[in-house]
C-alpha cells in the first residue's frame, strides 16, 4: 500500500466521522485521530518485528525507550 492509498484511507475516514456528526462541532479531533492511529499501528509493528521493540522501534523511526512509554500508554505491555 503506497502512501497515497493511506492518506486516501484516513481521508475518508475523517470525511465519515465529521458525516457521522450531522452537524455536530467536534472536539478534540487531533488527538482522537493520532490516538485512534498509533495503538493498531505499534501492535502491527511489534507483531511484525516478532516482539523486538528494538526492531520495532528502528522501523518506527523512534527511540526504543519511546516505543516502550507507548506501549505502555496503550496498554500493549503489563
Amino acid at each position: 500500500m503506497s502512501k497515497r492509498e493511506i492518506d486516501d484511507c484516513i481521508r475518508k475516514s475523517v470525511e465519515q466521522y465529521l458525516k457521522d456528526l450531522r452537524g455536530a462541532e467536534p472536539d478534540d479531533l487531533h488527538e482522537m485521530f493520532l490516538g485512534a492511529a498509533e495503538k493498531p499501528l505499534l501492535e502491527v509493528v511489534l507483531r511484525h518485528a516478532d516482539g523486538n521493540q528494538s526492531k520495532a522501534a528502528d522501523w518506527l523511526g523512534i527511540n526504543r525507550n519511546t516505543l516502550r512509554r507507548k506501549l505502555l500508554d496503550h496498554k500493549l505491555l503489563k
